[in-house]
C-alpha cells in the first residue's frame, strides 16, 4: 500500500505532492534528475535532490584511512553536485530544495522518504555495468524502501 503525504494545497487547491529524487551527480544523474523535474513541473510538486554520504565501501580496505576526512570531503561533493541539480532545476523554472543524509544508503533512503514527508522517491537507472547496483538490485531496493516506507519508488 503506497501512503501518499498531504503537505499542503497547490494551485487550485489541489493536493500538493513532494517527489524526492536520489542523485550520484555525473552524467548518468542527468535522466534521472530531468524525469524528476518533469514529474515535479507537471504534478506542480516540491522536489528536493537527495545526496547519501555512505563511507561504508571503507571497511573493504585495510589501508589507514580516517573515515571522518573522507565523509567530509564526500559531503563537500555532494553539496556540488546536489547545487548542480538544484540549478538545472531552476533552469526549468522549478524552485528545488537540497539535503545530505550521512549512513547507508538503503536505510538512509527509506529515512529520507519518510523524514522528507515526499509521496515519491526517484532513483536512477544503471547507466552500465561500471553501476554502483546492478537493474535487479536497484529494484530490490526500490521495493524494500516502498515496503520501509510507504513512499512510492520510481525508477528512471
Amino acid at each position: 500500500m503506497v501512503i501518499h503525504k498531504v503537505l499542503e494545497n497547490g494551485p487550485g487547491g489541489q493536493e500538493m505532492s513532494k517527489i524526492l529524487c536520489a542523485t550520484r551527480g555525473g552524467e548518468a544523474s542527468y535522466r534521472t534528475q530531468d524525469a524528476a523535474i518533469a514529474l515535479a513541473k507537471t504534478r506542480a510538486a516540491e522536489l528536493v535532490f537527495l545526496f547519501v554520504v555512505d563511507i561504508g565501501f571503507l571497511d573493504k580496505t585495510e589501508r589507514a584511512v580516517r573515515p571522518d576526512v573522507v565523509a567530509e570531503e564526500m559531503t563537500h561533493m555532494g553539496e556540488f553536485l546536489l547545487s548542480m541539480a538544484q540549478e538545472r532545476a531552476e533552469a526549468e523554472g522549478i524552485t528545488a530544495q537540497r539535503r545530505i543524509y550521512r549512513g547507508t544508503v538503503r536505510e538512509e533512503l527509506a529515512a529520507a522518504a519518510k523524514q522528507e514527508g515526499a509521496d515519491t522517491l526517484i532513483l536512477g537507472k544503471p547507466a552500465d555495468e561500471g553501476s554502483a547496483f546492478s537493474l535487479e538490485a536497484l529494484e530490490r531496493l526500490a521495493d524494500d524502501i516502498e515496503q520501509d516506507s510507504g513512499v512510492k519508488v520510481k525508477v528512471f
